[in-house]
């Protein structure tokens, strides 16, 4: 493929500046159409990004002749749907995170994938942002000696439409996300730790719904350990004292320990006996526009893309295999 033409399959926010103007910016690529539901709301989105077409039915788009690549950008109880259409239709598919509600849906986008011959990527641009570069090149130079342990922690306290289910967000909904905000953030934090530390190939977790303003969990536990013997812990907790929130992934060496944020704007600490080194980055506006780089970048085989279909099938997995116990209730 020399020039990707891309038609987003849901225009929400996500896209409106962490992913879409970054389909116009990379080089060789170009945003040429935009789906959306409702017909008001994709005709002032294509307005507003200067796109020469939308539509309100997923179909139209794929068939869409100068469309080459699809970016699926819907909640996740469609993901596999569209993407499956696409592929079938010729068209790679980068298609938002977590790649579906379920390991099995996953498991079924590969199948499709391997099939029809068409990439599917994932949208887990932490993988390609400089500050979680910078941690995984730290890591294997050796910086804090042999890797021994990992923690993660996210607290974040509740939205106040959290506790009215007329106002609530579908991330909350486990028929539309899967589950609760767990698969929605901790997707990250899980599919980051693939990238740097390996495959988990041990997992056990504990999931609770406690504040009972929603369905899904609220409260998750869970303990880990990855190929290479590194041993790991999570706690997540979406309806916590606003005074209480954390956000941070701790890394622990023979040597030292490596500390930062997953979401928030923070600094990479490296702590060394008492010698503390800071680096702090700077994210491009549109945050996705490195791995949507990249993506572009495969497509054309010029390069391989860091966030894949498999590495993205196994953090829905370790995901489920945390929370199946509450939903097993």
């Amino acid at each position: 493929m020399d020039k990707i033409n891309w038609g987003i399959i849901g225009c929400g926010n996500v896209t409106e500046l962490k992913s879409g103007p970054a389909f116009n910016k990379v080089e060789h690529s170009r945003l040429v159409a935009v789906m959306r539901r409702n017909a008001a709301l994709a005709e002032d989105y294509a307005k507003r990004h200067q796109i020469s077409r939308f539509y309100t039915d997923a179909d139209e788009l794929i068939n869409d002749p100068e469309v080459n690549a699809v970016y699926v950008a819907t909640p996740p109880d469609t993901h596999a749907m569209y993407a499956i259409k696409a592929m079938k239709a010729g068209k790679p598919v980068y298609v938002e995170k977590p790649m579906a509600r379920t390991y099995t849906e996953c498991q079924e986008m590969i199948r499709v994938s391997e099939v029809t011959g068409m990439p599917l990527y994932v949208a887990y641009y932490r993988r390609t942002l400089p500050a979680f570069l910078k941690v995984k090149t730290l890591l294997e130079e050796g910086a804090i000696g042999k890797l021994l342990t990992v923690n993660i922690r996210l607290h974040k306290a509740f939205g106040e439409k959290d506790q009215y289910p007329e106002q609530q967000s579908w991330h909350v909904n486990p028929e539309i996300a899967g589950a609760g905000y767990f698969y929605d953030l901790a997707s990250h934090q899980l599919d980051y730790l693939d990238f740097v530390l390996g495959q988990i190939s041990e997992v056990k977790g504990v999931a609770h719904n406690i504040a009972g303003f929603y369905k899904a969990e609220d409260t998750v536990s869970a303990v880990f350990a990855f190929d290479s013997g590194v041993t790991g812990t999570g706690s997540w907790c979406f309806v916590v004292d606003k005074n209480s929130e954390e956000d941070k992934i701790e890394i622990i060496g023979t040597k030292g320990t490596i500390s930062f944020p997953c979401f928030e704007k923070g600094n990479v600490e490296m702590t060394i006996g008492y010698n503390k080194s800071t680096y702090n980055f700077q994210n491009h506006e549109n945050i996705s526009f490195y791995l949507v780089e990249q993506v572009v970048g495969a497509l054309r085989e010029e390069n391989k893309c860091v966030s894949t279909a498999y590495s993205a099938a196994r953090t829905n997995f370790i995901m489920e295999e945390i929370i199946k116990s509450y939903y097993k209730k």
